[in-house]
């Protein structure tokens, strides 16, 4: 089976969901070793995708986690979803 195209938007947002999924889960289940792990390879994963993101298209939030910038970047056209 070919691999698909992958939208790199799509994967964060995928990661993300999965990561608060999984949180949830082991707000409940606090000593899932199997669990914890997985949470932990989707964080990174997590995190590189977004990072790789937000370096080919800009920033996905206006503050916080997203890196200091020399100019305004966030009201810079194009916007993300246009790109």
């Amino acid at each position: 089976m070919a691999k698909q195209n992958v939208n790199p938007l799509q994967t964060v947002q995928e990661l993300g969901f999965a990561l608060v999924e999984l949180n949830l889960y082991l707000d409940t289940h606090p000593d899932d070793a199997n669990a914890l792990t997985v949470f932990n390879d989707l964080a990174t994963r997590y995190a590189t995708s977004r990072c790789n993101y937000e370096a080919q298209y800009g920033p996905l939030i206006n503050f916080g986690t997203s890196g200091p910038a020399s100019s305004w970047a966030w009201a810079q056209e194009p916007w993300p979803w246009q790109v």
